[in-house]
């Protein structure tokens, strides 16, 4: 599966639109502080292209707009999207709350089981690994603490293919910058 080049394409407008608005102050950043303006920009850039069609774009787009930093690189990707993509929804919240649900319903379930025997089960020994994981991955995609395990590989994968998409998109940036030399 690959973006398609109309991503591709409204992607590249949007990071060339964000690193527009950070130009200025460029001159008296320091190189750390650039490199996380440029990478700010594209990561904005990239969710805002995904125009919030998927929780981790809002995520990203919500962390970004609360930190005063950065709220102006945000708003000038964004333009008029700004106060539609930045308000708190309620998605996220209903995805809490059924995942607390789910959580107090285990406990409830794993209480009247009986006890297994001291042996450890191949199959105990599996879910062990997949629960490990699966909070490994939530702590890498934008908005996956909040996510069940079947939303949270969905998001995974878009996330995936977005973040190819900048890849390919930066690539074409520096091909096009040797070209130039």
């Amino acid at each position: 599966m690959r973006a398609s080049s109309t991503f591709k394409k409204e992607l590249l407008k949007r990071w060339v639109k964000g690193l527009q608005s950070c130009v200025s102050s460029f001159k008296d950043l320091s190189f750390l502080e650039r490199k996380k303006a440029i990478k700010l920009s594209a990561d904005v850039a990239m969710a805002s292209t995904r125009g919030g069609k998927s929780c981790w774009s809002c995520a990203l787009i919500s962390n970004a707009s609360k930190k005063e930093e950065s709220k102006i690189i945000v708003r000038n990707i964004l333009g008029s999207e700004f106060e539609k993509l930045t308000k708190p929804s309620m998605g996220a919240f209903m995805s809490y709350k059924r995942v607390r649900s789910r959580n107090i319903l285990r406990r409830s379930y794993s209480s009247c089981r009986k006890i297994a025997p001291k042996k450890v089960q191949a199959s105990s020994i599996g879910k062990r690994l997949v629960r490990k994981r699966t909070k490994v991955l939530r702590g890498l995609i934008p908005g996956g603490e909040s996510m069940d395990g079947f939303s949270l590989l969905e998001e995974t994968l878009d996330y995936i293919l977005s973040l190819r998409a900048q890849v390919d998109v930066m690539q074409c940036l520096i091909d096009a910058s040797e070209l130039l030399k």
